[in-house]
């Protein structure tokens, strides 16, 4: 049972990573967009792509949270009373970034547009930032089973940082893909042009990241990078295979299957890090069958998260269907006629 809560679990760490790392990779070419009149036609496209799916893909973070700290409480104590300050900054990050995002649609200033643009982008880059550095102290084992580890060296250190540097790189890739669809979708050549001279830039600096990456799990997470490269390792051939070629079809302008091939890239390397852990859910000190709840607990929440798969999914899947045929996009169709 708790292996089977933890599969629940990570189901949805992978689908936050996708889905809501996509919206925060829009606020980091928003932030580096240009000037109001350079940056109008990107920040337009971002905007109007965003507006439909943005408060829905948060739904993966608040399922997370709730499976975590009911089926493996004392995890989520060690991690809250440990992990606080790139918590904060996260949770702190998603209403700043959700409250620039609706109020820059709703100024009508330039200099109030860019305050709200501001809190939005810059959040968009400080959150994915925290959750990756949260996930280097998890794997790195700086999160002591007691809680109330060192509050700046368990997420300011080598594994964090390089995390947090992974995260923000892998939300931009995944960004500038989709945003490469939708502007062929609206026929827009420049913007396709725009997106995909960055998704390629992005995509070759993640590649060479990733493999300095491998130099400092050596030395700082041992077991994490004997695991990466042992039991994890075809899951990060196959990464990477994915992204060679989503890169490949962007090279000659093909956008049937970018999307797909960058989203399985991210999705393989967050299930590599998951493969890697197990059994443990803190570094080596803490594993799933030591951390989890009782029984009965696990077996709510087991059906729950089986309710919420009959009915939320087929919802969310219908949203992204509509999203990319373009029927529920915001503020493109003409105000409404009164009578």
């Amino acid at each position: 049972m708790p292996e089977l809560v933890a599969v629940f679990l990570f189901i949805g760490v992978i689908a936050y990573a996708v889905l809501g790392g996509a919206d925060f990779g829009a606020g980091f070419w928003d932030l580096l967009a240009g000037g109001a009149r350079r940056g109008h036609a990107p920040r337009k496209l971002i905007d109007s792509s965003l507006a439909p799916v943005w408060e829905a893909n948060h739904t993966w973070l608040i399922y997370c949270i709730v499976i975590l700290w009911s089926g493996f409480p004392t995890a989520f104590s060690a991690i809250t009373t440990t992990l606080y300050v790139p918590l904060v900054l996260a949770l702190l990050g998603i209403v700043l970034r959700g409250a620039g995002f609706a109020f820059r649609k709703a100024s009508i200033r330039t200099p109030e547009q860019r305050l709200y643009g501001a809190a939005f982008a810059l959040s968009s880059v400080l959150t994915p930032y925290c959750f990756g550095a949260i996930a280097g102290a998890l794997a790195s084992g700086r999160v002591p089973t007691q809680g109330n580890g060192d509050a700046v060296t368990s997420w300011i250190n080598p594994s964090s940082i390089l995390g947090g540097v992974l995260a923000v790189l892998s939300c931009a890739y995944l960004a500038a893909t989709y945003l490469i669809v939708e502007a062929q979708r609206r026929d827009d050549r420049d913007l396709f042009r725009y997106f995909r001279y960055r998704a390629l830039g992005v995509g070759a600096v993640t590649g060479a990241v990733s493999i300095a990456g491998i130099f400092v799990l050596s030395s700082d997470a041992p077991r994490l990078f004997h695991n990466l490269t042992h039991r994890a390792l075809p899951l990060l051939v196959l990464a990477a295979l994915g992204g060679l070629l989503g890169l490949a079809l962007l090279l000659v302008g093909k956008t049937y299957g970018v999307r797909v091939t960058a989203a399985a890239a991210v999705a393989l390397i967050v299930c590599g890090w998951g493969v890697s852990q197990y059994p443990y859910l803190l570094g080596t000190h803490l594993s799933l069958d030591e951390a989890t709840a009782p029984d009965a607990t696990l077996a709510v929440l087991v059906a729950v998260a089986c309710v919420a798969a009959v009915l939320i999914l087929p919802s969310i899947v219908l949203l992204f269907r509509l999203s990319g045929r373009g029927s529920v996009g915001v503020g493109d169709r003409p105000p409404p006629r009164t009578l």
